[in-house]
């Protein structure tokens, strides 16, 4: 056998195995299933914030809002209603409302609950060193995070479409 023909054999053979390996490693990686943690990063726009009253109907509360989570374990939610501007307008000074927090997440895969450890809340100040606990619920592109009382009942339900 020549020395250009036993190369071209060699070299396809390399080839061949590295293909495969590259398509093994790419498969794996596909069929990893993502932790909760990890389906938690990126950002998500506000597509309803609902309160449930103990009596009488649920209630849209009307807002807008951005959710964020990171790689690092941080979290940032904005919200607010979203006829603020034209309150503000009318009334002829500054208005606030709505919510704005960061700080550390925890995620609690068994339990389907998120923790956000409050580090920082310009309209809240009292949330700060505070923990929030979200009920969680993945479907599809949606985040829903609800809010529970100390009886067990949802209280609240934010949902968010990651964008």
């Amino acid at each position: 056998m020549k020395k250009a023909e036993a190369f071209s054999r060699f070299s396809g053979a390399v080839g061949r195995a590295l293909m495969l390996c590259m398509l093994a490693l790419s498969l794996t990686a596909v069929g990893q299933a993502q932790t909760d943690a990890e389906r938690f990063v990126g950002d998500y726009t506000l597509i309803s914030y609902v309160t449930f009253p103990e009596a009488g109907p649920a209630v849209d509360m009307q807002y807008v809002g951005r959710l964020s989570y990171d790689r690092a374990g941080n979290m940032s939610g904005l919200g607010m209603p979203t006829g603020l501007p034209e309150r503000e307008r009318e009334a002829g000074s500054r208005l606030t409302g709505g919510f704005a927090y960061w700080g550390k997440v925890t995620v609690d895969d068994e339990k389907k609950i998120v923790i956000h450890h409050v580090e920082g809340s310009p309209l809240m100040p009292g949330w700060v060193g505070g923990d929030n606990i979200r009920f969680y619920e993945f479907e599809g592109d949606l985040l829903r995070l609800s809010l529970k009382n100390a009886e067990g009942r949802t209280t609240a339900t934010l949902t968010w479409r990651r964008l």
